[in-house]
Parts: C-alpha cells; sequence; structure tokens
C-alpha cells in the first residue's frame, strides 16, 4: 500500500487547546466572561460543581471567540493542510467546548467531523481516549496532541503526533519517537517584555518627593524609595500581565500588541497567573517594610489599574484622568515610602502633566486606527471625530503644566527650598519643549503609542531632562 493511500486508510485525530493553536479557550473564555460582568464569579463555582463540560458549555453560550485571530500552530496547520490535500480524512475532538470547536473548524476548513464538550461530557484524557475507541472501534488512528492529559490518547492510538509539548508529553515523546512539532523557544527577552521592565522607568517618580525634598542622599530615605520602588514594580507587572489576560482578543487585533505574550501564545495564561501572584507576594512583602500609608497607596494603585482595566479605560475621557491620576498615585507613593508630606504643587504638575501624555496616547490610536466615522476605537470611548478635540485638551494640559510650574518657581517654597532659585525658571520652558514636540511629532504621525516609552528612548528628550535635573540639583545647593 503507498503512503497516500495509507494516510486515507488513518484518520488523523486532532487536539486544540496548545496542539492546534498555542493558548487554551477555557482560559481564555473565562477571562472574556468576567471581563463582560466580574459577578460572573460567584457563577463559575456553582457550574463547576456539576461537572468541567457543563462549566465550558455555560461560559461558551455567554462569549463568542473569533477563530480568525486566534494563535494557531503555523507549521502545524501547513501540515494539516498538505495532509488534507492528499485526501487523509482529518477529525478535530477537544475538551473545548462545542461551540468554540465548530467555528474554529469551520475556519479552517480542513476537519471533516468535530468531537467536542457538551454540557454533559468534559472530552479529555480518559474520556476522550475511551469515545475515540469507541468511535473508531478496530480501525487505526493516528492522535495529535499536546499535553499530559494526551498521553493516554498516545498510547491508545496508533500513531502520535506531539506538538509544542508540555513536560509529560515532551518525556513520552523521546521514549516512543513519536513525530514532534516543536514549539517556539522562550527566551528571558520574552519573558521581561511579559513583565513590561521597560515601563518600571515610571516608577522612578516615587524618588520624585525624596528628590525634591533634598533628602535623596540619606542613606535610610534612599532605601526606603528604592525598596517602594521594586514594590511598586512588582505590583505594576502583575496588572500589566493580568491586562493583558483581559485584553487578549483585542490585543490580536492591534498591529503591535498582538506579538505580546499571552496574545501571540508565547507563554500560557496558568503560567501568566502563577508569575502575577508571584509578583504580587512579592509586592506585599517589600510593602511590609515601609509605612503603612505606603501599603494604602499601593492597595489604592491596584484597585485603580484594575478597576481601569476591567472597565474604565472603555470610558470616554474618564479613562486619561484615571491614567493620569495612577501617575500622581507613584508620587504619593514616594511621599508615604518616607513620610514626606505631599506637595500641592507637585501633585497639580503631576496631574496636567500626565494628562497631556496620556491624551495623546488616544490621539495616537485614534490616528492609527482606520474606522467608519460614528465607530469607536476597540476596547475606547472615542470616535474619529474627537481626534482634533482630544489633542486640543492635551496641549491645553501641557501648558497647564507649564504654568503649575512657573506659579511654583515664584512661591516662597522655592526660595525656602532653593539657594539659587532663579535656576529653577529654565525647568517652564523644558517642560513645554518636552511636552509640544510630542504633539507635534503625534501630529507628524512620528510617535509611538506610548509617549512615556518614547521620552524614554528619545535622546533629545533625555539630554533636556538631564539639564533639568542638573539644574534642580544645582539650584538646592547650599552656598
Amino acid at each position: 500500500m503507498d503512503a497516500q493511500s495509507d494516510n486515507k486508510a488513518m484518520d488523523l485525530v486532532v487536539d486544540l487547546d496548545g496542539t492546534l493553536i498555542a493558548t487554551d479557550l477555557l482560559w481564555e473564555s473565562t477571562f472574556q466572561l468576567l471581563k463582560q460582568n466580574m459577578f460572573y464569579i460567584f457563577l463559575l463555582p456553582v457550574w463547576a460543581l456539576r461537572g468541567k463540560g457543563y462549566l465550558k458549555h455555560q461560559i461558551s453560550l455567554r462569549v463568542a471567540i473569533d477563530p480568525a485571530i486566534l494563535p494557531y500552530r503555523g507549521e502545524f496547520i501547513a501540515y494539516l493542510r498538505e495532509e488534507h490535500g492528499k485526501g487523509r480524512r482529518l477529525v478535530l475532538a477537544t475538551g473545548a467546548a462545542r461551540r468554540f470547536a465548530e467555528s474554529i473548524a469551520a475556519h479552517l476548513g480542513v476537519f471533516d467531523a468535530v468531537y467536542a464538550t457538551d454540557e454533559i461530557r468534559n472530552l479529555t484524557s480518559t474520556h476522550k481516549t475511551k469515545f475515540l475507541l469507541e468511535t473508531f472501534g478496530d480501525a487505526k488512528f493516528a492522535y495529535a496532541g499536546n499535553s499530559k492529559a494526551d498521553v493516554p490518547v498516545f498510547n491508545a492510538a496508533s500513531e502520535a503526533i506531539v506538538v509544542a509539548p508540555d513536560r509529560a508529553a515532551a518525556k513520552w515523546q523521546r521514549v516512543h519517537s513519536a513525530r514532534l512539532f516543536e514549539a517556539p523557544k522562550t527566551s528571558w527577552k520574552a519573558f521581561f517584555k511579559m513583565l513590561r521592565v521597560h515601563q518600571w522607568m515610571k516608577n522612578t517618580l516615587i524618588f520624585v518627593p525624596a528628590i525634591l525634598n533634598h533628602e535623596i542622599t540619606v542613606l535610610p530615605v534612599l532605601v526606603n524609595a528604592i525598596i517602594a520602588f521594586f514594590a511598586f514594580s512588582a505590583a505594576a507587572s502583575a496588572i500589566y500581565i493580568i491586562n493583558d489576560l483581559f485584553d487578549l482578543p483585542l490585543d490580536r487585533q492591534h498591529a503591535r500588541k498582538r506579538n505580546r505574550a499571552f496574545a501571540s501564545g508565547v507563554f500560557s495564561i496558568p503560567f501568566g497567573l502563577k508569575v502575577a501572584i508571584g509578583l504580587l507576594i512579592l509586592a506585599g512583602l517589600l510593602a511590609a517594610q515601609l509605612h503603612w500609608t505606603f501599603a494604602a497607596v499601593l492597595v489604592l494603585y491596584l484597585i485603580a489599574t484594575t478597576a481601569y482595566s476591567l472597565s474604565l479605560k472603555r470610558m470616554l475621557l474618564i479613562d486619561v484622568l484615571t491614567l493620569a491620576g495612577l501617575y500622581t498615585l507613584r508620587i504619593l507613593a514616594g511621599s508615604a515610602a518616607n513620610q514626606i508630606e505631599g506637595s500641592f504643587w507637585l501633585l497639580a504638575f503631576s496631574s496636567f502633566f500626565f494628562l497631556s501624555l496620556a491624551l495623546v496616547k488616544r490621539y495616537v490610536e485614534l490616528q492609527n486606527t482606520t474606522l467608519v466615522e460614528k465607530n469607536r476605537i476597540a476596547g475606547r470611548g472615542y470616535r474619529q471625530a474627537d481626534r482634533e478635540v482630544v489633542a486640543q485638551c492635551g496641549v491645553a494640559s501641557a501648558f497647564a503644566a507649564a504654568t503649575v510650574l512657573a506659579l511654583y518657581v515664584n512661591s516662597d517654597a522655592v526660595v525656602s527650598l532653593y539657594s539659587y532659585p532663579w535656576l529653577i525658571w529654565p525647568l517652564c520652558p523644558i517642560v513645554l519643549y518636552l511636552n509640544i514636540r510630542i504633539w507635534i511629532l503625534a501630529h507628524r504621525g512620528e510617535m509611538h503609542d506610548d509617549p512615556v516609552v518614547f521620552i524614554i528612548s528619545d535622546w533629545r528628550s533625555q539630554i533636556v531632562i538631564a539639564i533639568g535635573a542638573a539644574l534642580l540639583l544645582y539650584g538646592g545647593m547650599r552656598s
């Protein structure tokens, strides 16, 4: 019998989660359900008590997935299309909910049959093995899977194909020398990108109160600020991960965000949750070393940023005001870490300055999105018609920040804190230069979609900031 007729004789049964796609639809759909309404968290355990199949079925009734944007295993999909072209019968057999499995099968167009979980039966592991043996009877079948749950099916199949295996499946593959489709290699770079380590630069705002109070060189103050910085950074990275898990469908429709670790399937959702929990524990342990008010600010930050991720970022203007507030909370955290009295001037300046940057972020999103006039950006509350108003508000906020700074420079507080108050005046045009240049570049279409990241990486901004820091340092020197 030639190879082609042998392929036709042996059906190839394919798993879905982790095998055909680099994600798990139960996890994804659960996060999408909670994003719709967090109160579903109370129904999930009730459904689970009636069985995992019932849980998956109930979630699938309330959540829709778009099969066109899922992270498919490209090399394995190409192999399936080749086998289908040869006339081989392909079967999708998955523990995912039937509605999801059927929509994916219809999108790919290579499967001749679909077997999936329903409200009574959870088609995984031994249940899948039993079902396939009953379905195929004495006929041989090949099976493609990826996880520990697939090992019983591998043992029952006449041929096994292991795709992007976990530890148990990889061990089975080595012992049985089965055909292997390897997953793309992960790296520390991908891990640090998942944590958004480059965003930790935002948390250097924690040092600002100690710097402006001329206490940053006092060792206990510096140590407290460093502890606060890493506590905030750990908490922020945890929230970035959780936010990514809620935003998977939106990220996959974005030109850049679709390459993020979870949207592209580089890391699994359970792995991300473990890392996020670990980071939150680390943040709590670090916060416990400081005054309780720092922990209070950190908890407020976690609540605010979670609310932003789940709801507030879809609200017109509330989203940018929240973003500006989150930056200001970092400054308050720096004050709380060392029990430095908060400055009205600093908080007012921060609010306007970062409101301007938040509006830049929305302006760039509007600029880079092709929309029908009355449609909103995916996951946002803005329309194309809002772009000029957003720009006007952003530029006005930039000038408001410079005005607050000018009033501060002319106040009695500057005279008491700085030996050379006149050296602080150039900070006003410096702030205007930073902000207005960003707006001009945004108007030209040359701005990164995160202006803070742009400032961190732009050498002109770095030089101007360094000049401003030098003026602050020298102006505060005692004669």
